[in-house]
């Protein structure tokens, strides 16, 4: 898979992405579901990844989630999105470094993506 970011969009094995999305383990790109994460907004000055947007990894199972926490890493964890992530291998970088490792992992992974501050 290869995966490049720029800010605010990004290509994933050439198509062009214009928001935030989540690379599932089967390879499928869905939009990153941000309105489950909007309640936390005036708390964390930023929508933060919320455990709300990760029901979706119990059923998927990865050995490695990548977070893709934006170009200048603006993007946090709530509290319980943290404890949720402790059961599996994480990857907190920035954006560009986030589509790199996606580019190079070799297990099962999913990928979620910020790609503005």
């Amino acid at each position: 898979m290869k995966v490049e970011a720029n800010w605010g969009w990004m290509t994933i094995d050439g198509r062009r992405y214009d928001g935030d999305v989540v690379i599932h383990v089967d390879g499928a790109v869905t939009p990153r579901e941000t309105a489950l994460s909007l309640s936390y907004r005036k708390e964390m000055f930023h929508t933060p990844l919320s455990e709300r947007e990760l029901h979706f990894l119990s059923a998927e199972r990865p050995e490695v989630v990548i977070v893709a926490a934006g170009h200048k890493g603006m993007l946090t964890l709530t509290p319980a999105a943290k404890e949720m992530l402790d059961a599996y291998a994480t990857k907190v970088v920035l954006t560009p470094e986030a589509a790199r490792l996606a580019s190079v992992e070799g297990r099962r992974f999913v990928a979620i993506f910020h790609l503005t501050c």
